[in-house]
Order: C-alpha cells, then sequence, then structure tokens
C-alpha cells in the first residue's frame, strides 16, 4: 500500500536534480532536431522541423532514462527490479511504431501525417516517463511537444525556406514534350524541378509527367494560383493538376 513517504521519493533532491538532467537532455536535443529538420524543410522535403524535433527528443528521453534505472519508481530498488521495465518499454515502441505508421499516408508526392506519428511516439514516451517515476521529465517532454506542434511551424514559416509543389503535366496525343524545356520553364517562374523526382507514364498514347518543383525563394516565387494560370497558355498540355508538396 502506498504511503505518503513513498510518494515524497519521486520529489526528493536526488529524484529533482536527475529530472532536471533529463530535461535538459530533452532540450538539447530538441533543439538539435530542429536544426536538421530545417535543413530538410527549406529544401521542400516532407518531414520538417516539428517532425524532427519530436523524433530526436523522444528518441533522448528513451535513452537517457536508462542511465538513471537507480532513480526508477523514486529510487525504489525493489520496484525496479521486479521483472524487466526494459523489455516492457521496448514492447511499447515496437507497438507504438505500427499504430504511427498507420497515420502516414501519402498521395502521389505530398506525404501527410508524419508530424501526427511523430507526436503519438512522443506521447508514448511521456507515458514511460511518468512510468518509471520521472514526473518533472515527462511535464517537461510534454511541454516541449505541445510547444514543437504549436509553433515550430510558426518558426518554419518566418524561416528563409524552399517550398515544393507537386505538377503534373498531361499532353495531348502525338506531342513529345523536352525535360530541358521544362526545366528552362520552371526556372523562369522562380522554381528548380528537383532531382530524381520525374515520372512518365503513358496511357492511351498520351503522356503524363509528374515531378515536383521546388521554389528558389518563397518570396519571388510565382504563387501557385498565378502558375496555374500560366499553365493554360504551355504548347502541348491538355490537363494539369498542382498542389503544395508539404506534411
Amino acid at each position: 500500500m502506498p504511503t505518503f513517504d513513498t510518494l515524497a521519493g519521486f520529489w526528493t533532491t536526488p529524484m529533482i536534480m536527475a529530472n532536471v538532467l533529463v530535461f535538459f537532455n530533452l532540450l538539447g536535443a530538441l533543439l538539435l532536431g530542429l536544426l536538421v529538420g530545417y535543413e530538410r524543410s527549406y529544401h521542400g522535403r516532407a518531414a520538417g522541423m516539428r517532425t524532427y524535433g519530436l523524433v530526436c527528443m523522444a528518441s533522448a528521453a528513451l535513452t537517457v532514462i536508462g542511465g538513471y534505472s537507480s532513480a526508477w519508481f523514486g529510487g525504489d530498488h525493489q520496484a525496479a527490479m521486479t521483472g524487466d521495465t526494459t523489455r516492457v518499454i521496448q514492447g511499447i515502441v515496437t507497438g507504438i511504431g505500427f499504430l504511427c505508421a498507420g497515420v502516414i499516408m501519402r498521395e502521389g508526392f505530398n506525404i501527410s501525417g508524419l508530424t501526427t506519428a511523430a507526436s503519438l511516439w512522443a506521447a508514448s514516451v511521456i507515458g514511460i516517463l511518468v512510468g518509471v517515476g520521472f514526473y518533472a521529465a515527462a511535464i517537461a517532454l510534454a511541454a516541449l511537444s505541445a510547444f514543437s506542434m504549436m509553433w515550430i511551424s510558426r518558426l518554419e514559416t518566418w524561416l528563409p525556406s524552399r517550398q515544393a509543389v507537386a505538377i503534373t503535366l498531361r499532353f495531348r496525343p502525338g506531342f513529345l514534350p523536352s525535360e530541358p524545356a521544362l526545366r528552362q520553364m520552371a526556372e523562369t517562374r522562380g522554381y528548380d524541378i528537383a532531382s530524381g523526382t520525374i515520372a512518365i507514364e503513358l496511357d492511351d498514347g498520351v503522356l503524363q509527367w509528374s515531378f515536383v518543383a521546388v521554389a528558389r525563394n518563397r518570396q519571388r516565387m510565382m504563387p501557385i494560383s498565378e502558375l496555374s494560370h500560366e499553365m493554360t497558355r504551355f504548347d502541348g498540355v491538355t490537363g494539369f493538376q498542382l498542389n503544395y508538396a508539404r506534411n
């Protein structure tokens, strides 16, 4: 039966110091994840700052609590030795991976659900931190995760970046498009066609080209609405589809 002394054991000076050290590990991992995520976001990739920050921070949380196993369950070594907690944690992480995979959707060049999957994983780690008694660290991870999801997107908007647009062009029968001409068309409107993204499909004699165009500069790129008007005047184009490639 838990007593007041048992509960007080979770808030002793050594436990608070351990939670503080875990917090600084979480904060450092978040900042490093944001740094890597910004590079991906800048180049128009699907996974951005929030996704990288959440994944890096949750990974650090799982790793760092292993180094403080003596402080698990409020320093109750008998409770910590009952069963194999590390295997339980491993099972949770494996199981949550299947759930995270289920929320990631891909449609053409557009990927959605990455941040949701990362936040689900972070939520599972918050539960693990609570389970082993790192209450302050769990609160810190929850606060940092919420900060990442609510405010990092605004930071991404404020920082310089290169917006990506997924483009599908359908050409009239018999028309043979030229890749250099398409690249020149994109360049004159402030975009570069991303290497390795061109996909060509032939259906009943009609060619369809799909690719991702990455803006050279967000402030100077042609808006997608104006780009759609331009598409109607391209020689050989009978249909098209434009949408922002985002996570």
